[in-house]
Protein backbone atom coordinates (compact mmCIF):
# COMPACT_ATOMS: atom_id res chain seq x y z
CA UNK A 1 0.00 0.00 0.00
CA UNK A 2 3.08 2.61 0.78
CA UNK A 3 4.07 1.37 -2.52
CA UNK A 4 0.95 2.55 -4.40
CA UNK A 5 1.39 6.68 -4.06
CA UNK A 6 4.69 7.02 -6.42
CA UNK A 7 2.94 5.63 -9.34
CA UNK A 8 0.12 7.94 -9.08
CA UNK A 9 2.10 10.67 -8.98
CA UNK A 10 1.24 11.83 -12.65
CA UNK A 11 -2.22 12.39 -11.60
CA UNK A 12 -1.24 14.10 -8.27
CA UNK A 13 0.05 16.88 -10.51
CA UNK A 14 -2.76 18.79 -11.78
CA UNK A 15 -4.45 18.46 -8.46
CA UNK A 16 -1.62 20.34 -6.89
CA UNK A 17 -0.43 22.65 -9.17
CA UNK A 18 -2.62 22.50 -12.79
CA UNK A 19 -5.84 23.41 -10.71
CA UNK A 20 -5.72 26.34 -8.28
CA UNK A 21 -8.70 25.92 -5.43
CA UNK A 22 -9.72 29.34 -6.28
CA UNK A 23 -10.12 31.74 -8.89
CA UNK A 24 -7.99 34.09 -6.24
CA UNK A 25 -5.57 31.54 -5.85
CA UNK A 26 -4.90 30.46 -9.30
CA UNK A 27 -4.86 35.02 -10.05
CA UNK A 28 -2.11 35.33 -7.00
CA UNK A 29 0.01 31.99 -8.41
CA UNK A 30 0.10 33.96 -11.45
CA UNK A 31 0.70 37.46 -10.42
CA UNK A 32 3.42 36.30 -7.84
CA UNK A 33 5.35 34.49 -10.43
CA UNK A 34 5.39 37.07 -12.85
CA UNK A 35 6.51 39.44 -10.60
CA UNK A 36 9.38 37.12 -8.94
CA UNK A 37 10.33 36.85 -13.13
CA UNK A 38 10.68 40.26 -13.31
CA UNK A 39 13.24 40.35 -10.69
CA UNK A 40 15.40 37.57 -11.20
CA UNK A 41 17.67 39.56 -13.71
CA UNK A 42 17.75 43.25 -12.75
CA UNK A 43 20.48 43.38 -10.25
CA UNK A 44 22.71 42.34 -13.44
CA UNK A 45 21.58 44.82 -15.74
CA UNK A 46 22.87 47.93 -13.68
CA UNK A 47 26.32 48.24 -14.27
CA UNK A 48 26.74 48.34 -17.99
CA UNK A 49 24.67 51.49 -17.83
CA UNK A 50 25.62 53.30 -14.93
CA UNK A 51 29.33 52.86 -15.04
CA UNK A 52 29.88 55.25 -17.41
CA UNK A 53 28.22 57.64 -14.22
CA UNK A 54 29.45 56.28 -11.41
CA UNK A 55 33.28 56.23 -12.44
CA UNK A 56 33.69 52.53 -12.19
CA UNK A 57 37.22 51.44 -13.47
CA UNK A 58 37.22 48.84 -16.25
CA UNK A 59 38.54 46.00 -13.45
CA UNK A 60 35.26 46.59 -11.64
CA UNK A 61 32.75 46.47 -14.35
CA UNK A 62 34.62 43.86 -15.48
CA UNK A 63 34.51 41.34 -12.09
CA UNK A 64 30.82 42.73 -11.51
CA UNK A 65 29.64 41.34 -14.74
CA UNK A 66 32.10 37.85 -14.04
CA UNK A 67 29.98 37.22 -10.63
CA UNK A 68 26.53 36.51 -12.01
CA UNK A 69 27.58 33.58 -13.77
CA UNK A 70 30.55 32.50 -11.69
CA UNK A 71 28.21 32.28 -8.47
CA UNK A 72 25.46 31.32 -10.16
CA UNK A 73 27.21 28.15 -11.41
CA UNK A 74 28.63 27.69 -8.21
CA UNK A 75 25.43 28.10 -5.98
CA UNK A 76 23.57 26.14 -8.65
CA UNK A 77 23.76 22.78 -6.35
CA UNK A 78 22.45 24.92 -3.16
CA UNK A 79 19.34 24.63 -4.90
CA UNK A 80 18.86 20.29 -4.11
CA UNK A 81 19.42 21.01 -0.70
CA UNK A 82 16.78 23.81 -0.42
CA UNK A 83 14.04 22.18 -2.06
CA UNK A 84 15.14 18.92 0.17
CA UNK A 85 14.91 20.94 3.17
CA UNK A 86 11.45 23.36 2.40
CA UNK A 87 10.48 22.14 -0.87
CA UNK A 88 10.06 24.40 -4.26
CA UNK A 89 7.86 26.80 -3.03
CA UNK A 90 8.94 27.87 0.01
CA UNK A 91 12.51 27.47 -1.05
CA UNK A 92 11.91 30.02 -3.95
CA UNK A 93 9.91 32.26 -1.11
CA UNK A 94 13.06 32.25 1.20
CA UNK A 95 15.68 32.73 -2.09
CA UNK A 96 13.33 35.96 -2.87
CA UNK A 97 14.16 37.30 0.69
CA UNK A 98 18.01 36.82 0.24
CA UNK A 99 17.16 38.49 -2.65
CA UNK A 100 16.13 41.21 -1.18
CA UNK A 101 18.95 41.21 1.22
CA UNK A 102 21.84 41.59 -1.56
CA UNK A 103 19.90 44.36 -3.01
CA UNK A 104 20.02 46.66 0.08
CA UNK A 105 23.65 45.71 0.83
CA UNK A 106 24.61 46.52 -3.05
CA UNK A 107 23.92 49.99 -1.86
CA UNK A 108 26.81 50.06 0.65
CA UNK A 109 29.52 51.73 -1.02
CA UNK A 110 31.97 49.15 -3.60
CA UNK A 111 32.51 46.38 -1.13
CA UNK A 112 29.12 46.30 -0.71
CA UNK A 113 28.14 46.06 -4.38
CA UNK A 114 30.69 43.41 -4.64
CA UNK A 115 29.11 41.14 -1.21
CA UNK A 116 25.90 42.34 -2.48
CA UNK A 117 26.03 40.87 -6.08
CA UNK A 118 27.30 37.39 -4.96
CA UNK A 119 24.39 37.28 -2.06
CA UNK A 120 21.97 38.40 -5.00
CA UNK A 121 23.17 35.61 -7.26
CA UNK A 122 23.15 32.94 -5.24
CA UNK A 123 19.75 33.62 -4.10
CA UNK A 124 18.89 33.98 -8.05
CA UNK A 125 20.77 30.38 -8.85
CA UNK A 126 18.25 28.29 -6.22
CA UNK A 127 15.51 30.14 -8.29
CA UNK A 128 16.79 29.14 -11.92
CA UNK A 129 16.94 25.36 -10.21
CA UNK A 130 13.65 25.92 -9.22
CA UNK A 131 11.46 27.89 -11.58
CA UNK A 132 11.04 24.95 -13.84
CA UNK A 133 10.50 22.34 -11.09
CA UNK A 134 7.60 24.82 -9.89
CA UNK A 135 6.27 24.97 -13.26
CA UNK A 136 6.17 22.01 -13.65
CA UNK A 137 4.15 20.83 -10.31
CA UNK A 138 1.71 23.61 -10.11
CA UNK A 139 1.02 24.48 -13.99
CA UNK A 140 -1.28 22.06 -16.43
CA UNK A 141 1.27 20.40 -18.98
CA UNK A 142 -0.34 22.51 -21.98
CA UNK A 143 0.87 26.11 -19.91
CA UNK A 144 4.75 25.01 -19.45
CA UNK A 145 5.69 26.81 -22.68
CA UNK A 146 3.55 29.68 -22.04
CA UNK A 147 5.10 29.80 -18.62
CA UNK A 148 8.64 29.39 -19.37
CA UNK A 149 7.73 31.88 -22.02
CA UNK A 150 6.64 34.43 -19.36
CA UNK A 151 9.32 33.81 -16.98
CA UNK A 152 11.78 35.07 -19.74
CA UNK A 153 9.73 37.70 -20.92
CA UNK A 154 9.65 39.14 -17.74
CA UNK A 155 13.29 38.66 -16.91
CA UNK A 156 14.08 40.78 -19.99
CA UNK A 157 11.35 43.57 -19.29
CA UNK A 158 12.80 43.85 -15.57
CA UNK A 159 15.96 44.08 -16.80
CA UNK A 160 15.67 46.39 -19.51
CA UNK A 161 12.99 48.64 -17.04
CA UNK A 162 15.65 48.86 -14.58
CA UNK A 163 18.41 49.74 -16.95
CA UNK A 164 16.64 52.59 -18.46
CA UNK A 165 16.05 54.31 -14.92
CA UNK A 166 19.72 54.41 -13.45
CA UNK A 167 21.72 57.03 -15.19
CA UNK A 168 18.41 59.23 -14.71
CA UNK A 169 18.19 58.29 -11.20
CA UNK A 170 21.71 58.52 -10.48
CA UNK A 171 22.60 61.81 -12.21
CA UNK A 172 19.39 63.26 -10.02
CA UNK A 173 20.80 61.58 -7.44
CA UNK A 174 24.24 63.06 -7.38
CA UNK A 175 24.95 59.23 -6.67
CA UNK A 176 25.28 55.53 -8.04
CA UNK A 177 23.53 54.34 -4.89
CA UNK A 178 19.90 55.29 -4.82
CA UNK A 179 20.28 53.97 -9.01
CA UNK A 180 21.65 50.54 -7.44
CA UNK A 181 19.03 50.43 -4.67
CA UNK A 182 16.26 50.29 -7.88
CA UNK A 183 16.31 46.77 -7.39
CA UNK A 184 15.26 46.82 -3.54
CA UNK A 185 11.72 47.53 -4.48
CA UNK A 186 10.80 44.83 -7.37
CA UNK A 187 12.62 42.51 -4.75
CA UNK A 188 10.54 43.31 -2.10
CA UNK A 189 7.44 42.74 -4.01
CA UNK A 190 8.28 39.70 -5.47
CA UNK A 191 9.16 38.23 -1.58
CA UNK A 192 5.77 39.15 -0.49
CA UNK A 193 3.66 38.40 -3.44
CA UNK A 194 5.73 35.26 -4.28
CA UNK A 195 3.36 32.28 -5.90
CA UNK A 196 4.54 29.76 -3.24
CA UNK A 197 3.20 32.24 -0.01
CA UNK A 198 -0.15 30.70 -0.04
CA UNK A 199 0.97 27.74 -0.74
CA UNK A 200 1.14 24.87 1.75
CA UNK A 201 4.40 22.60 0.29
CA UNK A 202 4.25 19.06 0.85
CA UNK A 203 8.00 18.45 0.92
CA UNK A 204 9.41 16.43 -2.33
CA UNK A 205 9.47 12.05 -0.82
CA UNK A 206 13.00 11.57 -1.81
CA UNK A 207 12.83 7.84 -2.50
CA UNK A 208 15.73 5.34 -2.16
CA UNK A 209 18.64 6.76 -4.91
CA UNK A 210 16.11 9.76 -5.68
CA UNK A 211 18.06 12.56 -7.20
CA UNK A 212 20.96 9.91 -7.63
CA UNK A 213 19.65 6.74 -8.97
CA UNK A 214 16.16 8.25 -9.33
CA UNK A 215 13.08 6.17 -8.56
CA UNK A 216 12.92 3.82 -10.94
CA UNK A 217 16.64 3.09 -10.69
CA UNK A 218 17.97 5.74 -13.28
CA UNK A 219 21.49 6.33 -13.60
CA UNK A 220 22.63 9.30 -11.95
CA UNK A 221 22.07 12.23 -14.28
CA UNK A 222 25.75 13.07 -15.04
CA UNK A 223 26.31 9.62 -16.56
CA UNK A 224 22.97 10.21 -19.22
CA UNK A 225 23.29 11.32 -22.64
CA UNK A 226 20.43 13.71 -21.88
CA UNK A 227 21.90 15.47 -19.18
CA UNK A 228 24.84 16.38 -21.07
CA UNK A 229 23.61 17.21 -24.07
CA UNK A 230 21.06 19.87 -21.99
CA UNK A 231 24.20 21.13 -20.15
CA UNK A 232 26.26 21.91 -23.67
CA UNK A 233 23.10 23.50 -25.20
CA UNK A 234 22.38 25.72 -22.14
CA UNK A 235 26.28 26.14 -21.82
CA UNK A 236 26.80 27.80 -24.94
CA UNK A 237 23.95 29.33 -25.27
CA UNK A 238 24.48 31.27 -21.83
CA UNK A 239 28.17 31.69 -22.78
CA UNK A 240 27.14 33.38 -25.98
CA UNK A 241 24.84 35.81 -23.91
CA UNK A 242 26.98 37.10 -21.13
CA UNK A 243 29.62 37.30 -24.06
CA UNK A 244 27.30 39.24 -26.06
CA UNK A 245 25.96 41.64 -23.01
CA UNK A 246 29.44 42.51 -22.14
CA UNK A 247 31.01 43.56 -25.35
CA UNK A 248 28.54 44.06 -28.05
CA UNK A 249 28.88 48.19 -27.30
CA UNK A 250 32.55 48.11 -28.08
CA UNK A 251 31.76 45.44 -31.09
CA UNK A 252 29.53 48.20 -32.54
CA UNK A 253 32.00 50.81 -32.02
CA UNK A 254 34.75 49.44 -33.93
CA UNK A 255 33.29 47.07 -36.15
CA UNK A 256 30.34 48.88 -37.09
CA UNK A 257 31.23 51.98 -36.64
CA UNK A 258 28.46 53.24 -34.60
CA UNK A 259 28.61 56.10 -32.09
CA UNK A 260 28.30 55.07 -28.39
CA UNK A 261 24.68 56.38 -28.16
CA UNK A 262 24.20 54.44 -30.88
CA UNK A 263 25.73 51.46 -29.52
CA UNK A 264 23.72 52.14 -26.28
CA UNK A 265 20.84 52.39 -27.76
CA UNK A 266 22.17 48.41 -29.98
CA UNK A 267 22.49 47.06 -26.10
CA UNK A 268 18.84 48.05 -25.89
CA UNK A 269 17.61 46.43 -29.03
CA UNK A 270 19.88 43.06 -28.13
CA UNK A 271 17.19 42.88 -24.34
CA UNK A 272 14.13 43.54 -26.23
CA UNK A 273 15.21 40.88 -28.73
CA UNK A 274 16.39 38.56 -26.05
CA UNK A 275 12.32 39.54 -24.34
CA UNK A 276 10.96 38.81 -27.52
CA UNK A 277 12.60 35.40 -28.03
CA UNK A 278 12.56 34.69 -24.34
CA UNK A 279 8.46 34.68 -24.93
CA UNK A 280 7.87 33.45 -28.38
CA UNK A 281 10.56 30.42 -28.34
CA UNK A 282 9.22 28.07 -25.01
CA UNK A 283 5.54 28.83 -26.17
CA UNK A 284 6.41 27.18 -29.56
CA UNK A 285 8.73 24.81 -28.54
CA UNK A 286 5.58 23.06 -25.69
CA UNK A 287 3.48 22.59 -28.55
CA UNK A 288 5.73 19.74 -29.96
CA UNK A 289 7.18 16.36 -28.36
CA UNK A 290 9.80 17.11 -30.36
CA UNK A 291 11.63 20.18 -29.33
CA UNK A 292 15.00 19.60 -32.03
CA UNK A 293 14.14 21.90 -34.84
CA UNK A 294 13.78 25.22 -31.87
CA UNK A 295 17.03 23.48 -30.74
CA UNK A 296 18.71 24.05 -34.15
CA UNK A 297 16.78 27.27 -34.82
CA UNK A 298 18.21 29.31 -31.63
CA UNK A 299 21.55 28.08 -32.15
CA UNK A 300 20.88 29.24 -36.35
CA UNK A 301 19.19 32.33 -35.33
CA UNK A 302 21.79 33.72 -33.00
CA UNK A 303 24.63 32.43 -35.43
CA UNK A 304 23.23 34.95 -38.44
CA UNK A 305 23.59 37.46 -35.96
CA UNK A 306 26.60 37.64 -35.34
CA UNK A 307 27.49 36.82 -38.87
CA UNK A 308 25.46 39.54 -39.67
CA UNK A 309 27.57 41.72 -37.85
CA UNK A 310 30.33 40.33 -39.55
CA UNK A 311 29.92 40.64 -42.51
CA UNK A 312 27.03 42.63 -43.42
CA UNK A 313 27.06 46.34 -44.05
CA UNK A 314 27.33 48.94 -40.78
CA UNK A 315 24.21 50.75 -41.89
CA UNK A 316 22.38 47.28 -41.45
CA UNK A 317 24.30 46.22 -37.90
CA UNK A 318 21.42 46.95 -35.24
CA UNK A 319 19.21 44.90 -37.71
CA UNK A 320 21.23 42.37 -37.21
CA UNK A 321 22.00 43.17 -32.91
CA UNK A 322 17.89 42.45 -33.01
CA UNK A 323 18.34 38.90 -34.80
CA UNK A 324 21.25 37.95 -32.74
CA UNK A 325 18.87 39.18 -29.39
CA UNK A 326 16.12 36.70 -30.41
CA UNK A 327 17.92 34.31 -31.23
CA UNK A 328 19.95 34.72 -27.90
CA UNK A 329 16.83 35.05 -25.38
CA UNK A 330 15.17 31.74 -27.17
CA UNK A 331 18.67 30.09 -25.92
CA UNK A 332 18.08 31.38 -22.70
CA UNK A 333 14.52 30.08 -22.61
CA UNK A 334 14.31 26.91 -24.10
CA UNK A 335 16.64 25.19 -21.68
CA UNK A 336 13.15 25.60 -18.94
CA UNK A 337 10.91 23.60 -21.40
CA UNK A 338 13.81 20.84 -21.90
CA UNK A 339 14.20 20.54 -18.44
CA UNK A 340 10.03 19.69 -17.90
CA UNK A 341 9.31 17.96 -21.12
CA UNK A 342 12.43 15.69 -20.53
CA UNK A 343 12.35 14.78 -16.87
CA UNK A 344 10.19 11.43 -15.47
CA UNK A 345 9.52 13.26 -11.92
CA UNK A 346 10.02 16.52 -9.93
CA UNK A 347 13.14 15.06 -8.66
CA UNK A 348 14.95 14.61 -12.17
CA UNK A 349 13.73 18.14 -13.38
CA UNK A 350 15.39 19.39 -10.25
CA UNK A 351 18.23 17.13 -11.30
CA UNK A 352 18.73 18.16 -14.85
CA UNK A 353 18.57 21.95 -14.07
CA UNK A 354 21.14 21.67 -11.75
CA UNK A 355 23.63 19.96 -13.60
CA UNK A 356 23.02 21.82 -16.67
CA UNK A 357 23.43 25.28 -14.70
CA UNK A 358 25.99 24.77 -12.46
CA UNK A 359 28.21 23.52 -15.45
CA UNK A 360 26.74 26.24 -17.83
CA UNK A 361 27.33 29.23 -15.97
CA UNK A 362 30.20 28.16 -14.82
CA UNK A 363 31.05 27.61 -18.82
CA UNK A 364 29.03 30.91 -19.30
CA UNK A 365 31.60 32.98 -16.93
CA UNK A 366 35.05 31.95 -19.31
CA UNK A 367 33.13 34.25 -22.19
CA UNK A 368 33.78 37.48 -21.39
CA UNK A 369 36.93 36.85 -20.62
CA UNK A 370 38.06 34.45 -23.63
CA UNK A 371 36.65 37.22 -25.87
CA UNK A 372 38.50 39.97 -24.38
CA UNK A 373 41.89 38.15 -24.80
CA UNK A 374 41.32 37.35 -28.26
CA UNK A 375 40.35 40.88 -29.62
CA UNK A 376 43.62 42.07 -27.69
CA UNK A 377 45.91 39.37 -29.47
CA UNK A 378 44.10 40.27 -33.05
CA UNK A 379 43.07 43.99 -32.15
CA UNK A 380 39.96 43.01 -33.71
CA UNK A 381 36.29 41.31 -32.80
CA UNK A 382 36.45 39.47 -36.04
CA UNK A 383 37.98 36.24 -33.83
CA UNK A 384 35.63 36.43 -31.28
CA UNK A 385 32.68 36.54 -32.89
CA UNK A 386 34.08 34.12 -35.44
CA UNK A 387 34.36 31.52 -32.04
CA UNK A 388 31.10 32.42 -30.81
CA UNK A 389 29.28 31.27 -34.54
CA UNK A 390 31.74 28.57 -34.48
CA UNK A 391 30.47 26.99 -30.73
CA UNK A 392 26.92 28.08 -31.47
CA UNK A 393 27.29 25.38 -34.48
CA UNK A 394 28.35 22.94 -32.24
CA UNK A 395 26.02 23.61 -29.70
CA UNK A 396 23.10 23.07 -31.84
CA UNK A 397 24.28 19.66 -32.77
CA UNK A 398 25.35 18.39 -28.88
CA UNK A 399 21.85 19.43 -28.21
CA UNK A 400 19.99 17.70 -30.58
CA UNK A 401 19.92 14.84 -27.82
CA UNK A 402 17.92 17.47 -25.69
CA UNK A 403 15.12 18.04 -27.84
CA UNK A 404 13.65 14.40 -27.80
CA UNK A 405 13.27 11.74 -25.99
CA UNK A 406 14.01 8.43 -28.01
CA UNK A 407 12.20 6.67 -24.94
Amino acid sequence: MPASPPPTAPAAVPRTGAAPHTAVGGALLVVGFVLLSLNTRVAFGQIGPLAPVAGFSPATVSLLGLLPPLCMGAFAPLAAVVRRRLGEERGLWWASLVLVAGAVLRMAGLPGLFAGTVVVSAATAVVNVLIPVLVRGRFPRERTGTMMGVYALAMGAGSALVAALVVPVAQAAGSWRPAVGLAVIPAVLAAGTAPQVRHRHRRPVAAPGAGRSGRSGRPHVARTALAWSLTAFFGVQTLAFYTTLAWLPSVLVQTAGLGRAAAGTGQALLICGVAVGGFAAPVLAARRADQRPHILGAALVCAAGLTGLLLAPAGTALAWVAVLGVGLGAGQALPGVLYAHRGTDHDHVAALSTMAQTCGFLLAATGPVLAAALHTATGAWTAPLAALVAALLVCAVAGLRAGHDPE
